[in-house]
Formats: C-alpha cells, sequence, structure tokens
C-alpha cells in the first residue's frame, strides 16, 4: 500500500503539528491491528509513538524514507515539545509565586 495513494501533503502537516486531532478524525484506531485499549493509551500518553508504530507496520514496503522521519518525529521532536512544555509550565508558576 503507498501512502501517497491514500493521504496528501496536509496529513503530514496535521500529523506533525497536530497528532493527537489527527489521529482522532482521521480514524487510525481502525487499522486492524490495532486493539482498541492499547490504541487509546498510546493516544492519550504518547501519540507520535503510535504514529511511528503505525507508520512503519503499514508503510515500511513502500515508503521507508516516510517511516524513518515518522520516528525522527515521534523521538526527537516529541521530546522537544515535551521540554518545552515543562519549561513553560515552571517559569509560570514560579511567577505565580513571586520566585526569580
Amino acid at each position: 500500500m503507498n501512502f501517497w495513494d491514500i493521504h496528501t501533503l496536509w496529513f503530514i502537516i496535521f500529523m506533525l503539528f497536530f497528532p493527537r486531532l489527527t489521529m482522532l478524525f482521521m480514524g487510525i484506531c481502525f487499522y486492524p491491528f490495532a486493539h482498541p485499549i492499547l490504541f487509546w493509551f498510546g493516544w492519550v500518553l504518547t501519540p507520535r509513538l503510535v504514529i511511528a508504530i503505525v507508520a512503519t507496520s503499514v508503510y515500511w514496503d513502500t515508503n521507508p524514507i516516510l517511516c524513518v522521519l515518522a520516528w525522527i518525529n515521534a523521538l526527537c521532536i516529541g521530546s522537544a515539545s515535551t521540554d518545552v512544555t515543562k519549561n513553560y509550565a515552571e517559569n509560570k508558576r514560579k511567577n505565580k509565586h513571586g520566585i526569580s
């Protein structure tokens, strides 16, 4: 199955910036190999990792470059966005309590 036969560039952009919403509205949870409980557990905790696993299992034969990019997104960009969010929350907490 070829990725580009089913999806467009917009799908990749939305998966990059809004992984949970895209997974929810595009029905990734309905792939035949995905157990619903495991899918929702991954959706809540690590959506980018779920995207990388689904991409690798479905599209590795036809689009390995997209699969590698999905793993880079899951491991590098996902952790970087988590760090930015933690720093923002910590700075906001410090400013709220008057700590400098």
